[in-house]
C-alpha cells in the first residue's frame, strides 16, 4: 500500500472517529464528578513508577476514592504482581475481540480496579479505528465507577509514553536521585514540552537518603527546566529509601499496607491529599471524558 493510501486511510478513520464522538460523549448525569486521568511515568526504569502507582492508589481508596489502574506498560505490565494478582484477562483479550473491559477488569485491595496489559499486547499507537471506538465506548460505560484513574506507563521516550502524556492533562513524573534518572527525566520533560506543548508537570523523588536530596534533584531540574524550557515542575515530594522495599515486593504486598505507619507509607498518603486538591483547569482536560476523546482523535504526526 502506497504512502499516500495510508494517509488517506488513516484520515478517513479520523473524520469517521470525530463524528460518532458527538453521539458516543458521555452525558453528564447526577452529580458525579467526571473522573480525573493522572499519568505517571518516568524518563527511567527503575525508579520506582509502578511502586508509586500502587502505593497512592491505595491511599486514594483509603480516602474514599473510587481508583482505577490502567496499565499502559506494555513492556513490563507488572501492575497486577505488585498486588499479588494473577489475571485472567488482558488487554490483548480485549482489543482481540474476545472479552470487554468489564471482564478482563481485576479487583486489587480496597476495592481498587486494575486493567491488566499483558504481554504482547500491541502499541495503542497501532490501534485500528474500530478497536479505539470500543475502548472508547467501554470506557464510556465506566464513567461513573471512578473518581481516579491512574495510567501506568512504560518508562522512557516511546510512542505510548507520548500517547498517554499528550492524552492526559496531568503528569507525575517519577525520578530518583540516580544522576542518569534526573537526565532521563528531564529529557522526557523536553520532548513532551517542546513537541506537544506540554507545560505543567509534577514530580516525585523516590529513594532519597533525606528531605534535603530530594529538594536538590528539584532544584536541579527547575534550573535548567527554566533555563532551557518554558514549563513550570510542581514539586509534590520525596519518598525515603527503605530497605524493606525489597521485602513488599517479594511479598507481592505494596508498602503501604505491609508498614502503614512507616515514613514511606506516609509519602504515599501526602500524595494522594496532595492529587485531591491539584487545581484543575476548569475546562475538561483531565477527565476521562477529554482523555478518551483525545485518544481517539489523535493522529499519527501527534505522536
Amino acid at each position: 500500500m502506497s504512502a499516500t493510501h495510508e494517509l488517506s486511510d488513516q484520515a478517513e478513520t479520523l473524520r469517521s472517529l470525530q463524528e460518532q464522538l458527538v453521539d458516543h460523549s458521555p452525558a453528564e448525569t447526577g452529580n458525579h464528578t467526571p473522573p480525573r486521568v493522572f499519568t505517571v511515568t518516568s524518563g527511567k526504569g527503575g525508579v520506582g513508577k509502578t511502586a508509586v502507582v500502587a502505593n497512592m492508589s491505595i491511599a486514594l481508596a483509603k480516602q474514599g476514592k473510587k481508583v482505577l489502574i490502567i496499565d499502559a506498560d506494555l513492556g513490563l505490565a507488572n501492575i497486577d504482581v505488585v498486588f499479588g494478582l494473577t489475571p485472567r484477562f488482558n488487554l490483548n483479550h480485549f482489543f482481540s475481540g474476545e472479552r470487554h473491559l468489564a471482564e478482563i477488569m481485576v479487583e486489587g485491595p480496597l476495592g481498587i480496579k486494575i486493567l491488566p496489559a499483558g504481554s504482547g499486547v500491541q502499541q495503542f499507537t497501532n490501534l485500528d479505528g474500530g478497536q479505539k471506538m470500543r475502548f472508547m465506548e467501554e470506557l464510556d460505560n465506566l464513567h461513573e465507577s471512578f473518581d481516579i484513574v491512574l495510567i501506568d506507563t512504560e518508562a522512557g521516550i516511546s510512542e505510548n509514553v507520548t500517547y498517554f502524556s499528550v492524552a492526559a492533562h496531568d503528569i507525575l513524573m517519577v525520578t530518583s536521585p540516580d544522576p542518569t534518572a534526573i537526565t532521563d527525566a528531564y529529557a522526557l520533560m523536553k520532548l513532551l514540552s517542546t513537541r506537544y506543548h506540554q507545560k505543567v508537570f509534577s514530580l516525585i523523588v523516590n529513594s532519597v537518603t533525606n528531605n534535603e536530596e530530594g529538594l536538590e534533584v528539584y532544584q536541579k531540574l527547575t534550573t535548567v527546566a527554566n533555563r532551557y524550557l518554558s514549563i513550570s515542575i510542581d514539586y509534590m515530594g520525596c519518598i525515603p529509601f527503605d530497605k524493606r522495599v525489597r521485602e513488599s515486593i517479594r511479598r507481592q504486598q505494596p508498602m503501604i499496607n505491609l508498614y502503614p505507619t512507616s515514613r514511606t507509607s506516609n509519602a504515599f498518603t501526602s500524595f494522594a491529599k496532595g492529587l485531591l486538591v491539584m487545581p484543575q483547569d476548569l475546562q475538561p482536560k483531565g477527565t476521562l471524558q477529554f482523555f478518551w476523546k483525545r485518544l481517539m482523535t489523535m493522529t499519527p504526526e501527534e505522536i
